[in-house]
Formats: structure tokens, C-alpha cells, sequence
């Protein structure tokens, strides 16, 4: 009962927003009840990765959102997409992360493979009948991302890739990696971008990864041994793999702030009803003001972290040169918030917060990790207080 959240509390459309972005909200608010919210709290507690789920889901668009037309995809904004993503993880933040971190590698490959390649695989991904992970982080490799040791050498008409990659969601389970390797020198300018089938000779996957959250989706460490790839599935030029890696992070972080705009809207509108029907020393719970500023506070809270997701998603539709900044400001703000008034929903619940017959815990959990992934909020911090120097430098 209480895994089914009702989302007709949800935050009302924030203003600049129109009546497609109704639309597409209101589609993907229909698919989680339909889809997500049944199953959920099952996936979650069995570790079952629901690919026919994500399937459907891609049957709606919602598997290559901001991907072109041309390739397959529904060509909506990152604005359009945030609001898909805080629909669907306000339900099941898990399923809905992984949705978003395949959107992500999905739109890599399809803006930056030659003709061919975008034709083998982008349908297919575009669609949901394909799944794409992403591989950056490595052992060694994690927030100092450009120090990766995986090695592409090219051979012949090819490249034959060695190493190894730690943490991928999804890997085991998908059907092409988006790969970072060494094609050149140290530092981000030697590294090159490519799409490597998954069931390719020469790829292992390590054990499933147990963790506190996130567990709809598989984690495992991905290593590459001998494995040969043809030049024609590199993306982009040698040495531009770390700068398409930034690009597609740019749009990642603004998927995982809108995840975690999701998960605090949800843990916001339990804590509503649960104050309305739990009673103590003869009251509602509702009626002690302490709780009421306390819900005021949160409500607060979520409604300035998503205006600046959607700022953000703005900046980048519009190419902005502050795109990054906005993008890993609004990363940064949104985890903490969301994990913040997910974290305060539980303890408005009490006891009964921290039992699985309530959403609220599975919330937290996997609202956690968003502070970690897609670059550590501490990176953010380093990627804006870099952006405000350097601008101080200028104007100089």
C-alpha cells in the first residue's frame, strides 16, 4: 500500500513551463504508477533489473529523449527530459537513474559515431530494445577521471583495448559500453572515445556489486582484455574521448539532479499524508507546529533546487559558454537537497521511516549515491569555484 505513492500532491508546474512539458510530465507520471510503483519495492529487495520495464518505457520515448529524430530518438530539450526524470524516480529512483545514465550514453553514441555505427545502434538504444552503459571510472580512475589507464593501441584496422573499468551500472546486463581508453599521452587529451559491443571476445564482468541502494539496477567492474573493436567504432577523433566523456556529463548530471528532484518530491508528499493520518497525544500530527515548519522547510528547499535544474537544462539547451558551471551547481545543489529532505521525510515517519512497509528508506537509499556519481559534489565544487577564478582572472 504505502509503496504506491500518490502523486497528484506533486509540485504544480513551475512557471516558464508549457503545455507539451505538461504533457510529457503527465505521460511519465502514468507510466511510473503503471509501470514502476507495483513493482518497485520488489525489484529493490530482490535485485531484479527490470529490462522489460525499461523496455516499455522506451516504447514511450523515454530511452533516447534528448537523442535526435534522425537517429531514432524523441529530440526533446534537457529541460523536456529533466521533467520525464523527476516523474519517474519521484516512484522508483533507481530504475529511473539507470534510465537517465542510458539516455546519456545513448546520446553520446548517436551525436558522435560515424553514419554507420549510428545506424547499427541507434534505434535499437533509442528505442529500449537496446542498453548502453557507461564506462569512465576505473579502480585508480574515479574523481581524477583524465589519469585512466585503459589502453586502446591501434591495430591494423582496429583497436584491441586492455584494462579495466569499476562501478558501471548496468554492465552485464546491456548491450554496447561507451569505453574511455588511452589512445595517445597522459592526461585528458590522450584519451579517446569508443562504442564496444558488450558480448565482444575478451570482455569479463566482476561481481555483482551489493549495495545500500540502487539495486534495480546491476553494478559490476568490466574488464577488457585483448578485446578488438574497429576504428569505425571509435567516437569522435583520437583525443576528443575526454571532452565527448565531459559533454555527455554535462546532460548526466542535470539527469541525476532531476532524479533527485524525484525522490524528494516523493519522500515530500509521503511525509504529507503521513503527518495528516498519524496521531499523537490526541492530535493529528499535522497540527504540531514544529512539523508544519518542518514540512514548509522541505517544500522550500525543493522548489529552489528545481528551478535551478531547470535553469540549468535551460543553459545547456541554449549552448551557453556557462553551461558546465550552471550544470554542476544545479548537481550539487539538488543531491544534497534531495538526500536532505528524504533524510527529513524518514524522520517525520519516525520509527515506522525506517521499516520497508514505507517508501520513505528505500527513497533515502537510493538518493544517496547521487552525490557520489557522475562526478563527487566535491568535483562540482572544484568545477565552480575554478569557473568563478577564472573569471575573476579575466576581468582583471
Amino acid at each position: 500500500m504505502a509503496a504506491v505513492m500518490d502523486l497528484q500532491a506533486s509540485a504544480p508546474l513551475p512557471p516558464g513551463l508549457g503545455e507539451e512539458q505538461l504533457a510529457f510530465r503527465r505521460a511519465a507520471r502514468d507510466f511510473a504508477l503503471a509501470e514502476l510503483a507495483p513493482h518497485a519495492a520488489r525489484w529493490d529487495a530482490e535485485a531484479i533489473f527490470p529490462r522489460e520495464a525499461i523496455a516499455r518505457a522506451g516504447e514511450l520515448g523515454f530511452c533516447g529523449l534528448y537523442v535526435d529524430e534522425a537517429a531514432g530518438g524523441s529530440g526533446l530539450s534537457r529541460l523536456d527530459a529533466t521533467i520525464v526524470f523527476e516523474e519517474l524516480a519521484a516512484l522508483d529512483p533507481s530504475t529511473a537513474a539507470f534510465i537517465s545514465i542510458h539516455n546519456m550514453a545513448t546520446w553520446m553514441l548517436t551525436r558522435y559515431a560515424a553514419p554507420a555505427l549510428r545506424a547499427a545502434w541507434g534505434r535499437g538504444l533509442a528505442s529500449g530494445a537496446q542498453l548502453a552503459s557507461y564506462c569512465l571510472t576505473e579502480p585508480g580512475a574515479g574523481s581524477d577521471a583524465a589519469s585512466l589507464k585503459t589502453r586502446a593501441v591501434r591495430d591494423g584496422d582496429g583497436y584491441v583495448i586492455d584494462g579495466t573499468k569499476a562501478f558501471i551500472s548496468g554492465a552485464g546486463a546491456t548491450d554496447v559500453l561507451v569505453v574511455m581508453a588511452r589512445t595517445g599521452g597522459e592526461g585528458a587529451r590522450g584519451i579517446s572515445a569508443f562504442a564496444v559491443p558488450a558480448d565482444l571476445p575478451g570482455i569479463a564482468y566482476g561481481r555483482k556489486e551489493e549495495k545500500l541502494g540502487w539495486n534495480s539496477q546491476p553494478t559490476r567492474g568490466v574488464a577488457f582484455e585483448g578485446v578488438r573493436v574497429p576504428a569505425g567504432h571509435r567516437l569522435g577523433e583520437e583525443g576528443e574521448g575526454f571532452r565527448i566523456a565531459m559533454k555527455g556529463l554535462d546532460g548526466g548530471r542535470l539527469n541525476i539532479a532531476a532524479c533527485s528532484l524525484g525522490a524528494a518530491q516523493g519522500a515530500l508528499d509521503a511525509a504529507r499524508r503521513y503527518l495528516g493520518e498519524r496521531r499523537q497525544f490526541g492530535r493529528k500530527l499535522a497540527e504540531f507546529q514544529a512539523l508544519r515548519f518542518k514540512l514548509a522547510d522541505m517544500a522550500t528547499q525543493l522548489v529552489a533546487a528545481r528551478q535551478m535544474v531547470h535553469t540549468a537544462a535551460r543553459k545547456l539547451d541554449a549552448g551557453s559558454a556557462d553551461a558546465t558551471v550552471w550544470c554542476a551547481m544545479a548537481k550539487r545543489f539538488a543531491t544534497d537537497a534531495g538526500f536532505s529532505i528524504c533524510n527529513d521525510a524518514l524522520q517525520l515517519h519516525g520509527g515506522y521511516g525506517y521499516i520497508r512497509e514505507y517508501p520513505v528508506e528505500r527513497l533515502l537509499r537510493d538518493c544517496r549515491v547521487r552525490q557520489i556519481l557522475e562526478g563527487t559534489n566535491e568535483i562540482m565544487r572544484v568545477i565552480v569555484a575554478r569557473h568563478l577564478l577564472d573569471t575573476e582572472e579575466e576581468l582583471r
